[in-house]
């Protein structure tokens, strides 16, 4: 992979964890490397449930955006349920 390549695969990444963040419901911690991961781990769980739409930089966006939605939906659960319940 050429330096090139990957700039294109960590731009593609964050976009499409940005996006699935977005549609998730909940802002990951960790900035711009939070994005980068859910959109590589949205992109996981993407590919392995559909295969369809344009492949930009080795990363089908669509797929990878569900994904990514899922992944962040799924963060969101598990941040809430292990947040402590302050009394005030």
């Amino acid at each position: 992979m050429t330096l090139v390549g990957l700039i294109v695969l960590l731009v593609v990444a964050f976009v499409v964890g940005a996006l699935g963040e977005l549609i998730g419901g909940v802002k990951v911690p960790g900035g711009i490397l939070g994005s980068i991961v859910v959109g590589f781990i949205g992109a996981w769980i993407g590919g392995a449930l559909f295969h369809f739409g344009p492949v930009v930089g080795g990363i089908q966006v669509v797929p990878a955006i569900i994904g990514g939605a899922i992944f962040a939906f799924a963060l969101r659960l598990i941040l809430k349920a292990t947040r402590r319940r302050t009394v005030a």
